[in-house]
């Protein structure tokens, strides 16, 4: 009895057992066939041969017909039987062969155009016909250089691995999730497991991305092209492309054409190669297309994407992706390979009553510290060797890492002082063993002049400190002389960051200080150096103070933040030196006095002020990633809206201000898909009462008088500084941008070439009916991929006009 007990525990273990199918997919004649699809026939189960053909299975004890595909190759379909072991089971795929049928078609035409113009007459309603689904999918990613310079930026390329080859694996992520989708608007994804080669902390690529040629329009990440590139089925595809049939084949008694897919034109935003549409019903089979630069891509030099389709009950689901860029950046010529592999259909899942919520993405506790064998056994693509011995490699030079010693070593090594990192770019100096790093700005930002100090110097290195999680600590201390007033000043300002979920802040700051009259500090240092000493233009108005601020930023989620601030001032009048130096002096052109001249030198003497001003920032709709430390917020589709309430408080600690004052704004970025992109942002705002006020707390526009533009969507660019501050009961300002994003420049031969776009913006401001001003400018930008040239027209009232060229290099602003 006991043995019979045991004997049919065994067969219960092993029918619940799960056995490796693994095996090779080649072509006829010997070549592997990358990323194969191998599926269990009638469902969406199944895996993806990895780039050298090799494929993994994990299936129960059981008899099964597996279905092996690639794209131009004939499907091979084989019977067997799982017993209770591993099994071994290869492919051998014969190349398509395509057979040219009738096709009914205009006189004289391509047979393709008859099969394109059906595909798009079905487009829409294949595009919303699975309206909601839930599978598992499997992501990696990878991402590796060919060659790159020695040297970069004046610093030693070096990426820390003791490996002098040119051929290096950057990047190298596995993930396995669940993805939920309920159009139009409902998407999550579930990370079950995630890793990242040489990195046990980290998350990798999570996001399973669908590209839907259904869709007219095809965003493809963020950067390659803002407009987006069209379908070649989308309603309007015939003006863009042009097809060649290129024959028939069959696959499981069903009819499929195989179309060349032809850009038209260059410098449009467009795919070519080849696209497979079933018959009769028109649907999407497969797809191998692919986007040269040409085609107004931007970043990458090319980028491939192939897709396969498998049909569910009467619906097809896509079974397979893979995304192949590749480029070449400041010498560094790179590639990568981006798999993503589904499985389990559900097109008519039941979600739970709170299925999809705020949280876009979410990574369970947990998900990234899966074992090599757990990974082993689950992974459907195997990996290559090379992406074997990465793991192995750099998971070994992980836990090397952590040793104090080889910390130090690395420290000592890059911790090395060079003269460029002193003098232009600035040095950081750290202590990995304790998360420490000490940073110091470049010397020649140190060094400024002005008509109040002179020449000055500023020092303010930063200490940061890095504990579990997101908390970190960092204190400035800031040390400012002037040689020609001789005043010095010091303060000291920390910053503590914290908060599991959502994150949060508490700033302190005191000492002395130099402001601007505009608290906002318009006016860049450098920028007023240059136009002090070279144009007899000294825009800086400046005051020095005794100050505590205190502040404390609340994430609460919801797409709220709410920030809070108070601060303390005894502000103290400077006047300009009696002898202001200049290397070039303007012929009638003298300096002005360290006060708006528009305004009169009443508004500022020396007083005590008390703040306290609360803010309130929200963005509906608004989603999260969560991880299992922190969450992040990744923005929405709908607009920001910002409010705040400022009120100087009479009497605290002697202040001398009375006041209180609003303000309101929304701002949003409207992707206009192929018209480009539209950026507003509108604020009103205004005091409810100022019996006692100066300057610095007056309503303040960003003015701009240098070369160097300004904040946009935020500065008036040809605007002066303090011509506009006012105590006004009510306040709007407006300003519009739309970038354009290559559209007209695609047509234009030297801007099409060097992909340079246009933009067209607009600012108001208006105070009452006699005080109002406007903007109107034409920019190009993308200029060599940074640069962009601003031309300004301004109009006032009384008849009042002014313009202006101004520069700017967006990246690296705040806002742009």
């Amino acid at each position: 009895m006991k043995s019979l007990l045991l004997f049919a525990f065994a067969i219960i273990s092993l029918n619940g057992y799960c056995f490796t199918l693994t095996g090779t997919v080649k072509e006829k004649g010997g070549a592997s066939l990358p990323y194969a699809s191998v599926l269990i026939k009638g469902t969406s189960r199944g895996t993806t041969a990895n780039s050298s053909g090799l494929y993994s299975l994990q299936l129960e004890a059981g008899t099964y017909t597996i279905i092996c595909q690639h794209v131009n190759h004939k499907s091979q379909e084989k019977t067997i039987t799982i017993t209770h072991s591993n099994t071994t089971l290869d492919f051998e795929l014969e190349s398509q062969s395509y057979t040219l049928t009738d096709v009914e078609v205009k006189t004289g035409e391509d047979p393709a155009y008859e099969i394109i113009r059906n595909a798009i007459k079905k487009r829409e309603d294949y595009l919303n016909e699975i309206k909601k689904f839930q599978c598992n999918v499997y992501l990696k990613g990878q991402l590796q250089l060919r060659d790159f310079p020695k040297k970069f930026m004046g610093k030693e390329v070096d990426f820390e691995d003791g490996d002098t080859s040119k051929r290096k694996m950057l990047f190298l992520s596995e993930t396995i999730a669940k993805y939920s989708v309920n159009k139009p608007n409902d998407a999550k994804i579930e990370v079950v497991s995630t890793r990242v080669s040489g990195n046990s902390d980290a998350f990798g690529f999570s996001f399973p991305q669908i590209i839907s040629f259904y869709e007219n329009i095809i965003n493809i990440g963020r950067g390659l092209n803002p407009r987006g590139f069209i379908s070649p089925i989308s309603n309007n595809a015939l003006h863009y492309y042009k097809y060649k049939y290129e024959g028939t084949f069959f696959e499981n008694n069903k009819e499929i054409h195989r179309v060349k897919v032809i850009p038209k034109r260059k410098y449009e935003p467009l795919f070519a190669g080849y696209i497979s549409i079933t018959d009769n019903d028109w649907r999407i089979f497969s797809t191998e297309l692919f986007i040269l630069k040409a085609q107004q891509m931007q970043l990458l030099d090319t980028l491939h994407i192939q897709q396969l389709y498998v049909p569910i009950k009467d619906k097809w689901v896509i079974k397979q992706q893979v995304i192949q860029p590749a480029g070449k950046i400041f010498g560094f010529d790179f590639f990568g390979t981006f798999v993503q592999v589904y499985s389990d259909f559900d097109i008519d899942p039941a979600f739970k009553k709170k299925q999809f919520d705020e949280v876009f993405l979410k990574v369970y506790d947990s998900a990234n510290k899966k074992s090599k064998k757990y990974w082993d056994s689950i992974r459907p693509i195997p990996l290559l060797d090379e992406e074997a011995i990465d793991y192995t490699k750099k998971d070994s030079l992980e836990q090397a890492r952590k040793d104090p010693r080889y910390l130090d070593s690395l420290d000592k090594k890059n911790n090395k002082v060079s003269a460029i990192s002193l003098l232009l770019t600035g040095q950081t100096f750290t202590k990995r063993k304790t998360k420490e790093s000490f940073s110091i700005d470049p010397l020649l930002s140190t060094l400024n002049y002005n008509s109040v100090e002179g020449w000055n110097i500023s020092f303010a290195p930063t200490y940061r400190k890095k504990y579990s999680g997101r908390n970190t600590l960092s204190l400035t201390p800031t040390v400012r002389y002037g040689f020609d007033n001789h005043h010095l000043k010091a303060q000291l300002s920390g910053t503590y960051n914290f908060g599991k979920k959502y994150l949060n802040s508490v700033s302190i700051s005191g000492g002395k200080a130099q402001f601007q009259m505009n608290n906002e500090s318009p006016i860049v240092e450098k920028d007023n150096t240059t136009s002090t000493l070279l144009y007899t233009r000294n825009y800086m108005k400046l005051y020095e103070a005794w100050f505590t601020t205190i502040s404390y930023r609340a994430g609460v989620g919801k797409g709220i933040d709410i920030f809070g601030n108070f601060e303390y001032q005894n502000r103290l009048k400077l006047n300009n030196l009696t002898n202001i130096n200049y290397w070039r002096k303007y012929d009638g052109r003298d300096f002005e006095p360290n006060y708006p001249i528009e305004l009169g030198s009443n508004v500022f003497d020396s007083h005590k002020a008390a703040v306290a001003s609360i803010n309130i920032k929200f963005r509906p709709g608004t989603k999260y990633i969560e991880l299992p430390n922190r969450t992040i917020n990744i923005g929405s589709k709908y607009p920001v809206l910002q409010t705040s309430f400022t009120y100087g408080i009479k009497g605290l600690f002697n202040s001398d201000v009375d006041f209180s004052k609003w303000n309101f704004e929304i701002s949003d970025n409207l992707n206009i898909k192929m018209g480009g992109l539209l950026k507003y942002k509108f604020e009103v705002g205004g005091f409810i009462h100022a019996k006692s006020i100066y300057l610095p707390d007056y309503l303040h526009i960003e003015g701009n008088r240098t070369a160097l533009a300004g904040t946009y969507l935020k500065s008036f660019q040809l605007a002066p500084y303090y011509a506009f501050s006012n105590t006004s009961n009510f306040m709007a300002t407006a300003h519009i941008a739309y970038h354009m994003n290559g559209l007209l420049t695609n047509k234009i031969p030297v801007f099409r070439k060097w992909n340079c776009f246009f933009v067209l913006s607009g600012s108001a401001m208006y105070i009452k009916p006699d005080v109002h001003y406007y903007e109107a400018m034409f920019s190009i930008e993308n200029i060599f991929k940074i640069v962009r040239i601003d031309f300004v027209q301004g109009f006032g009232d009384n008849n009042y006009t002014t313009s202006g060229i101004r520069f700017s290099m967006p990246a690296f602003k705040t806002s742009n």
